[in-house]
C-alpha cells in the first residue's frame, strides 16, 4: 500500500521539497600565462581577481619583458600577502604552460597567447579535468572599459557549488 500512497498525492503536494544554497568557493591553484602586450596592466588585471577570490596563483609574466613582474614581487614580499599566494615563474611561456597544464595540483589554467597554445591547453586539461580560460590568439584591449575584463576574470576565479537541503517526508499524506 505504500506505493499507492505515493502515487495518489494531491496536485499541489510534492513528496519532496527543500532549499538550495549557492556557494561561491575559490578554484584553488590557478596557472596564468600572460600575453606580451601592456606589461603591467595585463599582469595586474589577471592576477588581482584571482588573488581577491582567495586563490593561489602561479603566473608566467610577459616573455619579452619579465622584469616588470619580477619587480612586483618585491611589492608582494613587503605587503601583508602570504608568501605562497603569488608565485612568479619566468621563462618560455609555452614550455612552462605545458608543465602547469599537466600538473595535477593546478586546478585551473588561464592562457593568453597563440591559438595553437590555447588549443593545447584545452586538450591537455581534459585529461585531469582542469578548468580553462583561453583567448585563442585574439588580442584584447586592456585599456578599454567597455570590455568589462574585471567581471569576466572574477567569474572565472570562483566555482559555484549548489547544496540541496531536502525537507519533508516521502510518505506524507
Amino acid at each position: 500500500m505504500v506505493w499507492k500512497r505515493i502515487t495518489q498525492k494531491r496536485s499541489w503536494e510534492t513528496p519532496f521539497y527543500g532549499a538550495t544554497v549557492k556557494i561561491h568557493e575559490p578554484v584553488g591553484v590557478i596557472g596564468i600565462a600572460c600575453p606580451d602586450r601592456c606589461l603591467l596592466v595585463e599582469f595586474i588585471s589577471l592576477l588581482a581577481p584571482a588573488v581577491i577570490r582567495s586563490n593561489t596563483v602561479v603566473i608566467i609574466p610577459s616573455q619579452s619583458h619579465p622584469m616588470v613582474a619580477v619587480d612586483m614581487y618585491q611589492v608582494f614580499d613587503t605587503s601583508d600577502l602570504p608568501s605562497s599566494v603569488v608565485i612568479i615563474v619566468t621563462g618560455d611561456r609555452d614550455h612552462l604552460t605545458k608543465y602547469l597544464t599537466e600538473h595535477e595540483d593546478v586546478q585551473a589554467m588561464w592562457y593568453f597567447g597563440s591559438a595553437e597554445g590555447s588549443k593545447f591547453v584545452e586538450c591537455s586539461s581534459a585529461v585531469n579535468v582542469k578548468r580553462t580560460f583561453v583567448n585563442y590568439g585574439q588580442s584584447r584591449d586592456w585599456f578599454d572599459n567597455a570590455q568589462e575584463h574585471g567581471e569576466e576574470f572574477l567569474f572565472h576565479s570562483t566555482e559555484c557549488k549548489n547544496i540541496w537541503l531536502p525537507m519533508g517526508d516521502i510518505f506524507a499524506n
